[in-house]
């Protein structure tokens, strides 16, 4: 089981830039909760997302002497992967890959077509350097643009990914429309189809509807979930308030396995977000 902290995605829609040392500081405490993968940071255009311009400055306050956790940067082009493999310290690219061509436009501004080459380059960029892509399919159980959506969209991508020997891809509920009717089916299949790729969910999700999304997932092979502390983030395009990120608190009870997480430095770490969100 592993539980990908997401404070980037927590933190990069909030208009009042937070402080370096202040993302410093709560990066650093995750660090000792013992979460497979802390999603810390993005090398986007700052114009684009003005909150996390500092994810250099950010990298460089880290203690990872003492860690079991692994970093991942969100990408959203070759400039900014080429970046992201000067350190080191990153171990996972995180690229955007919509089903949605309208969003990828809006994320991106590119095409499908267009992305999925970037994709091919990033993959080539992330081997030479030793790291690894994860590809995110946003848009992947719905969108809001009256484009046409099936499963076989996302079956189609995934495809796809897999020539290019993709080997994480999470399938991304961007704008909360998810339920166990299309949760369900969409990880039974891709998981049985493809043994090489490891399938993780990225929920946003009301609070009420949190435990029967992870529960569709988890019964039908995910292993892999995304999540942020109190649910902060999530995405813009929801327009709907309620619809945050998966909440990390919420989502590991679900869990009877142990999780390998120190609660002690869990609590600490839900403390700062009053703080800081």
């Amino acid at each position: 089981m592993k539980i990908i902290e997401c404070p980037r995605d927590a933190m990069q829609g909030i208009s009042e830039f937070i402080p370096t040392d202040i993302k410093g500081a709560y990066i650093n405490q995750l660090l000792k909760v013992g979460f497979d993968t802390i999603d810390f940071g993005s090398f986007v255009s700052p114009k684009a997302i003005p909150q996390l311009r500092d994810t250099a400055e950010v990298l460089a306050q880290l203690d990872l002497e003492n860690t079991s956790s692994k970093l991942l940067s969100i990408i959203a082009n070759t400039r900014g992967a080429v970046d992201a493999c000067s350190f080191e310290e990153i171990n996972y690219l995180g690229f955007p890959l919509s089903v949605s061509e309208q969003f990828q436009k809006r994320n991106t501004n590119k095409s499908i077509a267009q992305a999925l080459s970037d994709v091919e380059k990033i993959q080539n960029l992330t081997l030479n350097n030793n790291k690894e892509l994860v590809v995110y399919l946003s848009m992947a159980f719905g969108n809001p643009y009256g484009e046409n959506y099936h499963p076989d969209i996302v079956a189609e991508l995934t495809e796809k990914l897999h020539h290019l020997e993709i080997r994480i891809v999470a399938l991304s509920d961007t704008i909360g429309v998810s339920d166990p009717t299309n949760i369900a089916p969409l990880f039974d299949t891709l998981i049985k189809e493809y043994s090489t790729i490891e399938f993780g969910a990225h929920f946003h999700t009301t609070s009420d509807a949190w435990e029967e999304k992870v529960a569709a997932a988890y019964q039908n092979g995910c292993r892999r979930f995304d999540a942020a502390l109190k649910g902060f983030g999530g995405c813009p395009m929801a327009k709907d308030d309620l619809v945050g990120n998966m909440p990390t608190e919420k989502l590991i009870t679900y869990f009877t396995e142990d999780l390998g997480l120190n609660m002690e430095e869990l609590e600490k770490s839900l403390s700062l977000t009053s703080s800081i969100f």
